[in-house]
């Protein structure tokens, strides 16, 4: 069980939850219990992606990582050639649980990982394929919850540059390296911090569009606005269209504030969770110092996570997401997340 555990490096399993969620928020819906599929087609196909992963690299690992399940004979490479494939097929079949555009989707993030794995990991596309992964992973929220896709893409390509820089750091985690790679990396974490703090881009990119189909939201919470609610025959004409003016301005104001502060505390600790063993790691760029660095910047995808959902308007789920931050940093010192 031990080196199962170990295999499929589960403390890592507490970042996944998190790119459905941000996912929903980002496209405008809440989550469903076709989130919860969501959630759990990531889940399988992540840890296939492990599996996939160590029995790719068994060969390097019995000369860099002879501790490893494979090298060391705990895990029969068969073993975990046959739990990648069994857990792609699961994490697929619950998407499709969730309906044709998130199966869809989960498929492209299947191809991905196994192109990842098999293919593309060794070649100058890796970096790229690895963040194109988990900007998938976010969209399949999004299409799970019926949200907008397209106004989840913002989200989906602040996560994928994330770990962009993560993997290239990564490459370097068995034998070390120069420091541009973690100083890169700290570039990265500094600009996607800012950005974080600006308005989403994509909330009002179609007013007129949200308009027709009667998506007008609350602008802070996400809640369909009372004239939506409210059946057109009791509606005045010239009111038909129009936002309901807010009756309590001081208390929108205030909560507004509020989604403010939560999003700026939630961007500084990814900021300070990522930068600071990249930091170590830029100063020696030995391989101890590089895979802290890279496991900081695994652990930092849940604040990542928890400050998209909350640039989206979604409080309560920034809130949720950022809750496994604990879990993740309790679990992983105790098994190796790289």
């Amino acid at each position: 069980m031990n080196a199962w555990v170990e295999l499929l490096r589960l403390p890592a399993l507490f970042t996944v939850p998190g790119d459905a969620l941000a996912g929903a928020a980002a496209a405008g819906a809440r989550p469903t219990p076709r989130t919860l599929a969501a959630i759990a087609s990531s889940l399988c196909l992540y840890e296939a992606g492990m599996a996939l992963n160590d029995w790719a690299d068994r060969e390097e690992d019995a000369v860099d990582r002879p501790h490893r399940p494979l090298p060391s004979g705990r895990i029969r490479p068969a073993a975990a050639l046959a739990a990648a494939g069994g857990l792609t097929v699961a994490g697929l079949a619950l998407a499709s649980t969730a309906g044709r555009r998130p199966l869809a989707v989960a498929g492209a993030l299947a191809t991905t990982v196994w192109s990842y794995d098999l293919v593309l990991k060794r070649t100058p596309a890796g970096p790229v394929a690895m963040a194109a992964a988990r900007a998938l992973d976010l969209l399949l929220g999004g299409a799970a919850a019926n949200g907008d896709i397209r106004r989840a893409l913002p989200s989906a390509l602040a996560l994928g540059t994330h770990i962009l820089a993560v993997t290239t750091v990564s490459r370097h985690e068995t034998q070390g390296g120069s420091p541009w790679a973690p100083l890169s990396g700290l570039a990265t974490t500094a600009a996607l911090a800012w950005s974080i703090t600006r308005d989403d881009p994509a909330r009002d990119r179609h007013p007129a569009r949200d308009r027709h189909l009667g998506r007008n939201r609350h602008p802070v919470w996400g809640r369909h606005l009372a004239q939506d609610r409210q059946p057109a025959r009791d509606r005045h004409p010239a009111q038909a269209w129009k936002q309901v003016p807010d009756r309590q301005p001081g208390r929108a104001a205030a909560t507004a504030a509020n989604l403010v502060s939560l999003r700026g505390a939630l961007a500084a600790v990814y900021a300070a969770t990522a930068a600071r063993p990249l930091f170590h790691a830029a100063l020696n760029p030995s391989p101890q110092l590089t895979q802290r660095a890279v496991g900081g910047g695994i652990r930092a995808m849940i604040p990542l996570q928890a400050a998209l959902a909350a640039r989206s308007g979604a409080p309560v789920t920034a809130l949720l997401t950022a809750a496994l931050a604990p879990a993740a940093r309790r679990f992983g010192r105790k098994v190796s997340m790289t």
